[in-house]
């Protein structure tokens, strides 16, 4: 299983670079940012830690293909891999339900999955050929053409997916692999897995070779209490952008969300955060001490074929810039990539 770091790029951008270099020094597969008008440009950052960084992959999971238009999501891989020496990737999704909406609009009028498909096509194309010509429901071209070349004679396109089985089929069908992003039970992960497998061979893939891919929230320290803590301030603010097919398969009556999602679209993150109990932080995130993590991705993720473990870490200086809250006892973004390093890799190599 590979591990890597999903980060939203909300810190200083000298420690973000800082926990860029040591995934990198530490052997993480990637390391991963939210393509979102939220947080600091993850191109840009990336771009400043290509020269810094050896061998750890570096790109956007996901690229919202909603407001970001895949001609240029494909110019900016092929750029950031020639910057890398061959190490970007991409990972494409239709968008955060909460930002969509910021922006006024209504993500299922988008037709999510078939703009979704399309994209991939159009970044794919763009990618391996340089140019496009295409008329599509969405995307159409006449002899578009771009100089930004990647360095990689197949830079990986992936999926995002968590909602339904054509998701996931989609991803194993049409892509290089699928981040599936905030579950943590095994059906849910079986589920996703099976569904892949479909797509997969449909294609005439080998299913097992393809990136699959567990994106969780994620905190882990030597105090146990501490850790689900910093779980528990972010995890409203993850699962409310969560399907209700997906929080069922995770154990989660999507009623029990209703007051939290309230809330946070109230602005009051407190409220929120007060709402969020225990058994839901669970259910939702993967957190606790390092033995605790790996007995839950031993029990309920690694059984089921998938082969990436993506950690979207939480610490305190995270939960800080989120939520003004002050928490103690749970290590820092390193800190925690250094538990990683040395509790969690050598028992899944």
């Amino acid at each position: 299983m590979k591990f890597s770091y999903a980060m939203l790029p909300d810190y200083p951008v000298s420690e973000s670079l800082a926990s860029i270099k040591l995934a990198d020094e530490l052997g993480f597969y990637a390391v991963y940012a939210a393509d979102e008008p939220w947080h600091k440009d993850l191109w840009l950052l990336f771009a400043a830690a290509a020269a810094q960084t050896s061998q750890v992959r570096l790109g956007p999971s996901v690229s919202a293909v909603t407001l970001r238009e895949p001609t240029l999501i494909a110019q900016a891989a092929a750029t950031l891999d020639e910057l890398t020496g061959g190490r970007a990737e991409v990972v494409l999704g239709s968008g955060n339900f909460g930002v969509l909406a910021q922006y006024k609009i209504d993500w299922a009028k988008t037709k999510p999955l078939t703009r979704v498909k399309e994209a991939a096509a159009v970044v794919r194309t763009l990618l391996d050929e340089g140019t496009i010509t295409r008329d599509g429901e969405f995307y159409s071209y006449e002899g578009l053409f771009t100089f930004a070349r990647p360095v990689q004679e197949h830079l990986p396109v992936k999926i995002g997916a968590m909602r339904g089985p054509k998701s996931f089929q989609a991803a194993g069908e049409l892509s290089d692999g699928v981040h599936h992003a905030l579950s943590y039970s095994r059906e849910a992960y079986e589920y996703a897995v099976e569904n892949f497998r479909i797509g997969a061979e449909r294609a005439g893939k080998d299913w097992k070779s393809l990136d699959i891919g567990a994106w969780v929230v994620f905190a882990v320290g030597p105090d146990s209490a501490a850790a689900k803590e910093a779980a528990r301030s972010m995890v409203g603010l993850y699962a409310s952008a969560m399907p209700a097919e997906q929080l069922e398969r995770n154990g989660v009556d999507p009623s029990a969300l209703t007051p939290i999602i309230e809330a946070i679209g109230a602005g009051d993150l407190a409220k929120a955060i007060e709402l969020t109990t225990p058994e839901i932080t669970e259910k939702l995130s993967l957190a606790g001490t390092p033995e605790e993590v790996r007995a839950k991705i031993e029990s309920e993720i690694a059984p089921t074929g998938v082969n990436h473990l993506i950690a979207a870490i939480t610490d305190p200086g995270l939960v800080k810039q989120f939520t003004g809250r002050e928490l103690e006892g749970v290590p820092d973004v390193n800190g925690q990539l250094q538990l990683i390093h040395d509790e969690l890799m050598p028992a899944f190599k």
